[in-house]
Formats: structure tokens, sequence, C-alpha cells
């Protein structure tokens, strides 16, 4: 399978171009941009892009749609229900099995980072947007977000029991595959009981909360899990809005 990523400088979000063989039908995987290496792949393997496949709404990954599809001749984009009802021009796609210009793929509902994000399986490689990233995970306050449980359950109950060799092309940066989450990600390795929380008092925002988890981001930047107020309410955060008490 041939796989090509176009990495935003500013975003770190990633556009994928993917196909089964050269000389033949590719989609395209969300749709943040730059167009031109992109174009630069399309040529090189001498392919035919048949429509971009969404994973959910947020500007960087869908700013560059239109650009997109006049550079590279084509018209269709999916996305869920909920996250075609918040882009123009693009189709709604319901999970489960598809097939289009011959590509099979499967769209996997994981909510979270957004009520509508699926990430998109095929031949064997899921491309899982911003639900979980090499060594950290989604937000849960953005735009659409659905929350923690929603994301915990898409990552560990729908994610983490593909195959353990399935490679995971996430939303913003670097690979990873099913075997290196299960083993290396500080959130999940919380979740399965292999560490324990972190524990420090600390506020969020302004607000005091337990933290429970505070690990490296996609973007060199912080990603922290903590427990809000007196009702120990769960959330991913930012790290830049978490102040560790002394």
């Amino acid at each position: 399978m041939i796989v090509e990523r176009s990495l935003h400088p500013d975003w770190l979000s990633c556009t994928y171009l993917v196909a089964p063989a050269a000389d033949g039908p590719a989609l395209l995987i969300d749709a943040g941009g730059p167009v031109e290496p992109l174009v630069r792949a399309r040529e090189r393997h001498r392919l035919d892009v048949v429509a971009a496949l969404l994973t959910h709404h947020h500007h960087d990954h869908v700013a560059a749609l239109d650009d997109l599809r006049a550079a590279l001749g084509f018209e269709r984009a999916l996305a869920h229900p909920l996250e075609a009802a918040r882009i123009g021009g693009v189709e709604a796609l319901k999970p489960g099995r598809h097939e289009l210009a011959g590509i099979a793929f499967g769209a996997l509902h994981i909510p979270g980072h957004t009520d509508g994000m699926l990430a998109f399986v095929v031949d064997g490689a899921a491309f899982c947007g911003d639900t979980l990233f090499r060594g950290s995970v989604g937000g849960v306050r953005a735009p659409g977000a659905s929350g923690y449980d929603d994301l915990r359950r898409s990552i560990l109950e729908v994610l983490l029991v593909l195959p353990p060799d399935t490679r995971l092309y996430p939303g913003h940066s670097d690979p990873t595959t099913v075997a290196e989450e299960r083993e290396h990600n500080p959130f999940v390795r919380v979740w399965l009981g292999k560490d324990r929380p972190d524990g420090r008092r600390c506020r969020v925002a302004g607000e005091e909360a337990e933290l429970v988890v505070l690990a490296r981001d996609y973007d060199g930047g912080y990603k922290a899990w903590v427990r809000l107020g007196q009702e120990r309410r769960d959330e991913i955060v930012p790290g830049s809005i978490v102040e560790i008490e002394a």
C-alpha cells in the first residue's frame, strides 16, 4: 500500500494520500494541506484521486479541501453525518464497511475529541484523526467534543483492539502502532493499570484539580489528564493551562 503524507508546517496536521498500488485509484484522508507535496506524490505514483475522507471538521483538517479538489481533480468528500453537517459540500458517511473505486475501507466511530470523529482503516492501516497520537491522546475541550469517557472508550475498545502490528496514522505528527501505544503511551498505561496516576494537586485554568498524567504531546508541548473539582471530573487538556503545586 502507498501512504504519502503532507504535514502542515504550523499546525503539524497530516493529510494522507493512500492507494493500494501505483497506477490506480487513491483516497485522501483529511485535507489540511499543504497541497503541492500531494500533487507531486500523485504524479510520482500515477494515481487517480477519487475522494477525500475527513476524520472530523476542525479547520486544520479541512482548510485545504477546495484547493485539493482543484489540484487533484476529485469532487467527493465524505465524513460522519455529525461532521458533514459542519463542513460545506461534504457527504455524510455512516460507520461501517465501504468501497470507493475498488478501494475497500472501514469507517470506525471514535468520538471524544469530536462527537463524529471517524478512523479509516485501509489495508491494515488505521488513520485515527485526533483521537490517539504517538505517546499522547486527543483533548476533549475543542469544538464538538463529546468528552473524556468517549475518548477513553474509543482508544481502548476500538483502536487498541486492532491487531498489534496495525500501523496508526494520527491526525498530527508521526505514525505509530497499536503495540507501541499499548506498551508506551503514558495515558494508556494508566488506563491499563501498568502505571500509577501522578496524584499531585494542580490548578487548571484556575480550577482545583488532581493531576493523573502529564506527558509530551505531538507538538513538543504537554498534554494532561486531570480530575477537576470535588466531583473529580476527568478531562484531557493542554499542559499549558495546568499549574502544578510545588
